[in-house]
Formats: C-alpha cells, structure tokens, sequence
C-alpha cells in the first residue's frame, strides 16, 4: 500500500491524468510538482524552490530550441524549401502526365516516397526546419498524389518518420539537442557518469531500426494498395508551388553549412545557429531590423517546446527532492522479481503513456531518466543499454499521439483539402507502425546491450 503513496509515483500519475484531460502541458507539470512535493513531505515554500532551483538547464535547451528556431525560419524565408518544392514538383508532374505500364508507376510511386523521406529526414538534421517544409511542399502534390491513387496515410507515415527518427541516432541539429543536451546529459545527472558522447548514437541504432522496420511495413504492405480522394476538391488547390528566390538559395545553403560547422566546431548549438544566421545578416539578405521578427517566430515555432523542457526540469528537481525515486526504485526492483525482461518492458511502456499524454519526447526525458537511471543500475544494466532504454522511452509515443508536432505537421499538410482526417488517417497510423516496432526494438535493445 505505501507504493500508492510514493510521490514520485503520485506525481507521474497526476501529470499523466492532467495531461489526459487536456490541460496545458506546462500547468501539468507545475501542479503535478506541487502534489509530489507535498506529498512527499516537503511543503509548499521547500517544493516551490526545487521546482526553481533546477531549471537551469532547461533554459539552457529552451534556448538552443528557440535559437535553432529562429534559424530554421531564415532558412525557410531564404528560398531553398521553395526549390526542393519546385524541383520535385515539376518532376513529378512531368512524370505524372505520362502513361505508365503497372511496373513503372510502382517505381514512380516508390521513388516518389524515397525523396519524401530524405527530404522529412534532412528536415531534423541537415537543413534544420522542422515541420515549416510540409505547408510548402505537401498542398501543391497532393493532386499528383489522388492521381496516382496514392494513399495518404502511407505518406503520413514517411513524413513522421522523417521528423522521428533523424533526431534518435544522428547527433546534429534537432538530434544534438535530444542526444547530447538531453538524453547523455541527463542519464550523467541521475547517476551514470561513465556513458559518453560515443556512446549514444550505437545504443540508439537497434530503436532506430524499429522505426524503420515500421516504415517498411506502413509502404510496402498496410498502405501499398490504391485509395481514391474526391479529384474535384483536390484541384480546388494552388497546383503551383511557391516559387523561390534564387538569390536567396546560395545564402541559405551557405547558412546551413555554416550553422552544421558551428556545432562540430563550437558543440554549442545556440552559438551554431547564430552562426548561421550571421550569414544571412552578412549577405544582406535578413536586414538588422528583421531580427526581431525573426526571433519572435522563432519563439513561436519553437519555443512552447522549450517552455515545456524548462518545466520538465522543475518538475524532475522536484521528483528528486522528495527522496520518493529511491523507494520507488526499490519497490520496482523487487516487484519485477529480478526479470530484466519485465522492466525493460514496464519502463517502455510507461515512456510510451507519458509521452503520449506530454506530446513532445524532448520533454519526457528529464522526467524519465531520474527514475529510469537509477532503476537500471539497481538491475546491472550497461551505460549502453540504459541509453537506449531512456532514449527509447522518452521517443516512444511521439508517433502516434494527436499533440505532437510529428503528426500535426504531416496532417496540416496532407489534409489541404479536407480528405485526411488527423485521428484515423495520421494518428492511429503512425503509432501503430512506429510505436509497436519501437516498443519491440527498445526492449531488445535493452536485453542484449
């Protein structure tokens, strides 16, 4: 009965119940502080201090968010999406007017569907401008896309994976902030100073192999087979893509590279995107009084994640201080009877429900690893296999959950025209093809690392 009462455990329960009847996220996390103070004996002056007093390095990540933010929309305003838009489309229109026999419209259709991929993947990592691509890109194929009977919820899938899986393994833009900033970062906070940065992306691969695994199947097996959507209504579209400012694509393709060279560099990704945006300054093509406005959409891009992982890091200081985590922990241990199996499989699947209600996997992982850590010590797990326990956990349901960014972005995209319907055309989708998938990696990853 006094597992009931644990704080740590009335708290996540709390967040999880807040988080489900759709009260901000944020206000979640405060209260859901307030209740695992309190009942953890601390008071309201001593739990309203922790909750302060760790918010440091939150507002370290907010910051980079916000700054890479600001980036990502010099990048968008430079041209170079605009271009990717414009070269795709008129291929595929080019394409899409010819007549086909049966094998060469399946090579069309699959080539189509590898450049989407590549195009969402560099979307996190290599040309960093999150979902800001898909409004641009999506709207102007989708007549090409009923044409060729394609069905949508296949590219709904593609596009998640491309804003997922680049951030899980490959440790530039969006990824160095979850890898490095968070996942290494926190994993050496709450008690396992031996793992290093070499060791995050190898412990990330077999999770990462499950997203693919999910994307594999969602192409070629759940959504191969043709669909029709109302031709009339998708015509009702602008079929031209925005066109480009060629004198603003070479700035944008040296800003990105700049910026890329800033993180190897100066590992600081604040500094980094700064950089980068220095560029566009220089070049003259953002003017000194334009910065604000950029920063401010930056902001609104960006930064209610932020404000989000600040919060988390209160919340987490809060956990902490109730000393709850260790009795927790204890408890735990014991009650999986010393199957390692069962817990990696419990802490999965409660990574799964928290992200889910939180609708962001940058801001579950501070609030897992306190707990997660020092239950993975307790059972002898290897630094490798509690990366990718936490890792895993804090990704697994950022797919498949209708407030994340992950789905409302290829949602907004895909249903221009009314025909893709959020819940069961992207959402019920996406988490069955990526978090099942996941799910069985990271438990396997957990078990043989």
């Amino acid at each position: 009965m006094d597992i009931l009462l644990n704080p740590v455990l009335l708290a996540v329960a709390a967040l999880l119940l807040l988080a489900a009847m759709r009260l901000n996220v944020v206000f979640s996390l405060i209260l859901a502080a307030l209740i695992g103070g309190l009942a953890g004996g601390m008071g309201l002056e001593k739990t309203v201090n922790a909750f302060f007093a760790d918010l440091t390095g939150g507002a370290v990540l907010a910051l980079n968010y916000v700054m890479l933010g600001a980036l990502s929309v010099a990048i968008a305003q430079s041209g170079v999406i605009e271009w990717l838009a414009d070269a795709l489309f008129r291929r595929a229109e080019r394409s899409g007017k010819m007549e086909f026999s049966g094998q060469q419209n399946f090579l069309l259709k699959y080539a189509l569907f590898g450049v989407l991929t590549l195009i969402s993947m560099s979307s996190q990592n290599l040309i960093p401008v999150h979902i800001a691509f898909i409004p641009i890109l999506i709207p102007p194929l989708l007549a090409l896309f009923d044409r060729m009977r394609i069905d949508r919820r296949a590219v709904a899938c593609i596009l998640t994976f491309g804003l997922i899986t680049p951030y899980m393994v490959l440790p530039f833009g969006f990824g160095k902030i979850y890898l490095n900033d968070l996942l290494l970062k926190n994993v050496v906070k709450f008690g396992l100073p031996e793992a290093t940065a070499a060791m995050v992306m190898p412990a990330m691969l077999i999770p990462a192999g499950g997203m693919v695994a999910g994307l594999l199947i969602a192409v070629f097996l759940s959504y191969r087979k043709p669909r029709t959507y109302n031709m009339d209504r998708t015509l009702l579209l602008v079929q031209e893509p925005p066109q480009f400012r060629k004198s603003g694509l070479l700035v944008g393709i040296a800003a990105i590279l700049t910026a890329l060279a800033g993180q190897c560099i100066l590992d600081k990704m604040a500094f980094a995107a700064l950089a980068g945006i220095l560029v566009f300054l220089i070049t003259g093509q953002l003017k000194l009084a334009a910065t604000q406005d950029l920063f401010t959409r930056g902001v609104q891009m960006m930064g209610g994640i932020g404000v989000v992982m600040i919060a988390a890091s209160g919340f987490a200081g809060v956990i902490t201080a109730t000393g709850g985590v260790d009795a927790l922990v204890g408890v735990l241990g014991s009650g999986a009877g010393g199957s390692r199996a069962l817990l990696v499989f419990l802490m999965l699947l409660v990574g799964l429900i928290v992200t889910m209600g939180i609708g962001s996997s940058f801001a579950t992982i501070p609030i897992l690893a306190m707990i997660y850590v020092p239950l993975c010590r307790e059972m002898g797990l290897s630094p490798l296999a509690t990366l990718a326990i936490v890792g895993t956990a804090g990704a697994l349901g950022d797919a498949g959950s209708p407030v994340s960014e992950s789905v409302l972005g290829p949602t907004a995209g895909l249903n221009a025209d009314g025909q893709h319907d959020h819940i069961r055309d992207s959402v019920i989708p996406t988490f069955l093809h990526y978090n099942l998938p996941l799910l069985a990696a990271g438990w396997i990853a957990g078990m043989v690392l």
